[in-house]
């Protein structure tokens, strides 16, 4: 109960610091908000390993794609993963819910460093825009896009159906997809309190090649994610 409390104190503490410290960057270049996306990625694993004895622990490093352009897919259980691979990959290009932009200050943030939101449930025109935004910003920029296509955190053993935009996303792209499973819903639960004194894995997949109907490849990477979840548990 302590170390609970006290690692949800000193994490929140740390990432409030770090947005009001970084408040500036607003009128700076976009590379000095990204910095500050890496600290805070930084600043959970300390958290984490501090107060809790979590071992953070990297499988699969050497299946990063090294060259040309690729989007990121990854498993969502916890807050851990939306900070954390901001560390392991190029400051990636988060797609989220609309909601997360209009929290105060953070959500600035979001908008700041080229997120691409979308309006769950509803059919409007920046909907409608949303793939041309995505091809547009992945033409513009080297940064990966990642999506976590469970859609929202899921518990450790949910193995819901993956949404179907991310086969449309690996469509419209055609470029390599790098899937990602993570334990972090062991550690950090979406409503529980977090538990101490685990290993917490993120497991690098090899890349699905582009080229894949989307059928195909949606059943591909949705085994591949929940195959290795099930090993990691």
């Amino acid at each position: 109960m302590i170390r609970n409390f006290l690692f949800l104190i000193f994490f929140y503490i740390g990432i409030i610091l770090i947005s009001i410290i970084f408040l500036p960057s607003f009128i700076l270049p976009k590379k000095i908000v990204l910095f500050g996306g890496k600290l805070m990625g930084h600043w959970t694993g300390i958290c984490l390993k501090i107060f809790l004895s979590i071992k953070i622990i990297i499988k699969g490093k050497e299946n990063i794609v090294s060259k040309g352009k690729f989007f990121i897919a990854s498993s969502h259980q916890s807050m851990f993963e939306t900070f954390y691979l901001q560390t392991i990959f190029n400051s990636p290009i988060f797609i989220l819910k609309k909601e997360l932009i209009k929290i105060p200050i953070f959500g600035w943030y979001l908008v700041k460093i080229g997120s691409i939101w979308i309006d769950r449930g509803k059919t409007t025109k920046k909907n409608i825009n949303f793939f041309e935004k995505i091809l547009k910003s992945t033409n513009e920029s080297n940064r990966p896009l990642i999506i976590f296509p469970q859609g929202t955190r899921l518990a450790p053993d949910d193995r819901s159906q993956f949404k179907k935009g991310v086969s449309r996303i690996y469509d419209e792209l055609q470029i390599k997809c790098q899937p990602v499973a993570i334990n972090s819903g062991n550690v950090w639960p979406k409503k529980n309190k977090l538990k101490p004194n685990l290993n917490l894995t993120i497991s690098i997949l090899k890349p699905i090649d582009s080229g894949l109907n989307k059928e195909e490849f949606l059943k591909i990477l949705q085994e591949e994610i929940y195959s290795e979840l099930d090993r990691l548990n």
